[in-house]
């Protein structure tokens, strides 16, 4: 006899994002579950298990600002958003990973929890530095409720652009909130960017002086104060910078905060006079950098000075003594060549290089990295190998590649005025913002490896989109992107506005294409950038309400009801494209992210979408035949999900199925 159902039983999709309370509650209670009861924390008991007194005076260390207590009524607030794919604004839709969203970043932030949640190894921001000149959003009611919050910040002119009064206030400094305004932006995005982090990841956020005080307080609150890694200063101007009171303004400052000290490796930092790791020889032991085997003339060293000398294309056996009466140390056979190792006699210079004619042969008599024992293993490792010159250098293999420090002062590395170059060389205009320079997202974005993702969700006109392609073009890696930018107007008088671009959101688009195109043509032929592994593309993904109608929480009388529920016969809002509900499923009902590999199938007149090879299967069709659900029991994926109304008032397929997928271990969801 078979099992009943109840079809009220059956999963359907959550409307919403993730839960960010739940989650933290969650966390709580298997640390102490005596400190959470009914779902609510008991806080008198968490201080009893932590063997800690009641406070009674209510003073403590901190940061407090008016409206702080509602950051986090807004964090804890799901949002029904999702993000529509922009096929015509994008670059390579199919094959790019590198994603560009258009949108308020708060609620992209909300959006990306559930699939990007510690998956981010990197992420950059430049944000308002609350100068008392810039316009950003932030609630200028702090009782304001969220509808009021998404009306007031919602408003549009006739082209269905958000104007610059109803979404952007100028923050000036004769305001009362002057300063809580801006931390009242700030802290819920933060908090909510952390819970992007991977547990080796690091966030790096630009300022100047106006707010560094203060962003260090919240940041040590959000991260830990132990977190924090260092307060980076750089000097941004080659000349003497604005004078401001007595003092020029040349600097500027990049916080870095990491997710887990234990997690964290040694960072892959490197310099401009570092090499990148490639492999022209096709070693295999891997990719390499060259690395100089010279020591610095301050090397004073005794046993690291001596004499390599090198019979190029030569198999010779050398005497125990030269000309000069040199000691022979050790002489070995290294590829075609003959090297021999002699000790360093009183009448040799200490920095010297001798060829002949024919460069045959050489000698080398130097101060070396190392001393003779440790360069003839080198030798024999067959690390050793000589450039263009012929000077020996050695190779040290991206494996065993331990990384270094980086360095908490800049001087003359970066400026922005070598932001502004990187800009108008590209788009033939000047960018009011003052766009970081190229070489210091690049020298920060270092710190991550092949594959890992960088997030920056004040992304501006994208200099951070321009960096991770530029670097993987440098280095050969596979570092993707996520950049995040509200469709902010440029102002009618702007350079900007006059070149034909509505919104900041258009240019970094732009920009990420003329980027692409021109990394393309400067690498067009080199090795390994032909085969296809640079990623120059980008999907455009639009912030936008839900596919599906929303049940009202507001219902008071019973007329309303009833007409509500007429309504959700079919929850699908009437012009929703397929492929934008796909999206809007996997991000709320998916483990995968927006890069996932998808694939259209048709069975008995009916469209699916397998995600991963059949992982997880989507089927958006107005009709579930019997033939299809066998079909997909038969495929065995891990979750399959359908439309409700599909099932065409059929509760016995319906049932059936449900009971079926349940047998086969098939998480089966209806929407």
């Amino acid at each position: 006899m078979k099992k009943k159902r109840n079809l009220s039983e059956i999963p359907k999709l959550s409307g919403g994002s993730l839960d960010i309370k739940a989650g933290q509650v969650e966390k709580l209670k298997s640390l102490f579950p005596q400190a959470v009861k009914d779902g609510e924390i008991d806080f008198d008991a968490l201080k009893l298990a932590l063997g800690s007194e009641t406070d009674t005076n209510g003073q403590s260390y901190g940061l407090s600002w008016a409206g702080k207590a509602d950051c986090f009524r807004h964090i804890q607030q799901t949002t029904t958003a999702t993000l529509r794919p922009d096929r015509k604004e994008s670059v390579d839709f199919e094959t790019s990973e590198n994603i560009f969203i258009e949108g308020d970043n708060l609620e992209v932030l909300k959006v990306l929890q559930k699939n990007y949640y510690g998956k981010v190894k990197m992420i950059y921001i430049d944000p308002p530095y609350n100068t008392g000149n810039d316009s950003f959003i932030y609630p200028d009611r702090f009782k304001e409720e969220k509808a009021d919050y998404e009306e007031r910040a919602g408003i549009k002119d006739a082209e269905g652009l958000l104007t610059k009064d109803g979404f952007f206030r100028k923050n000036s400094k004769d305001t009362g909130h002057f300063h809580s305004n801006w931390l009242c932006m700030m802290y819920p995005r933060l908090f909510l960017a952390k819970n992007l982090l991977r547990e080796d990841g690091v966030i790096f956020v630009s300022i100047d002086d106006n707010e560094v005080h203060n962003l260090r307080m919240i940041m040590n609150e959000i991260f830990g104060e132990e977190k924090f890694v260092a307060q980076i200063t750089w000097k941004k101007k080659t000349g003497a910078g604005s004078k401001i009171n007595l003092v020029f303004d040349e600097h500027e400052y990049v916080l870095a905060y990491v997710k887990n000290n234990d997690a964290v490796m040694k960072w892959r930092i490197k310099n401009e006079e570092d090499g990148t790791f490639r492999n022209p020889d096709n070693d295999s032991r891997g990719s390499w950098e060259s690395c100089a085997i010279t020591a610095p003339s301050s090397n004073r060293n005794p046993n690291q000075l001596f004499v390599i000398e090198v019979f190029f294309n030569q198999i010779v056996t050398p005497t125990k003594k030269d000309s000069k009466g040199r000691e022979l140390i050790r002489s070995l056979t290294y590829e075609n060549h003959t090297v021999v190792l002699r000790e360093f006699s009183g009448g040799d210079k200490e920095v010297y290089e001798e060829f002949n004619e024919k460069k045959q042969h050489a000698l080398f008599i130097r101060r070396w990295v190392n001393t003779k024992d440790s360069i003839v293993k080198l030798f024999e490792q067959r690390r050793v190998y000589f450039n263009g010159k012929n000077l020996p250098r050695y190779k040290k293999f991206e494996n065993e590649y331990e990384g270094k420090a980086m360095r908490s002062i800049y001087f003359d590395d970066f400026s922005t005025q070598e932001g502004g170059i990187n800009f108008i060389q590209l788009m033939k205009f000047p960018f009011v913002g003052y766009p970081k320079p190229l070489s210091l997202i690049k020298h920060l974005s270092s710190v991550i490896s092949d594959g890992d993702i960088v997030l920056d969700f004040f992304a501006g006109s994208c200099t951070t989109a321009h960096a991770v392609m530029a670097l993987n073009a440098e280095d050969g890696g596979n570092r993707k992107y996520i950049c995040v930018q509200l469709a902010e107007p440029c102002e009618e008088e702007s350079e900007a506005y006059k070149a034909g671009f509505k919104t900041i959101a258009d240019i970094g688009k732009e920009r990420i294409r003329r980027a692409g195109k021109k990394i393309k043509a400067e690498n067009k032929g080199k090795l390994d950038f032909d085969g296809g592994k640079l990623d120059l593309g980008l999907k455009v993904f639009k912030l936008d309400e839900s596919n599906f109608k929303q049940w009202r929480a507001d219902i008071k009388t019973g007329e309303e009801l009833k007409e509500q529920m007429k309504m959700f016969v079919d929850n699908k809002k009437k012009g929703s494209a397929p492929e934008d509900m796909l999206y809007e499923i996997i991000l709320k009902n998916s483990r995968f992210d927006l890069n996932v590999k998808l694939e259209k199938k048709t069975f008995d007149g009916i469209e699916y979408y397998n995600l991963t090879d059949g992982e997880e299967i989507i089927c958006l069709a107005d009709k579930i035949t019997k033939k299809l659900a066998e079909k997909i029991l038969k495929e065995k994926p891990q979750k399959f999900t359908c439309l409700d109304t599909a099932f065409k008032n059929n509760d016995q397929l319906k049932t059936n199925t449900a009971l079926q997928m349940e047998a086969a271990k098939i998480e089966f969801k209806v929407i």
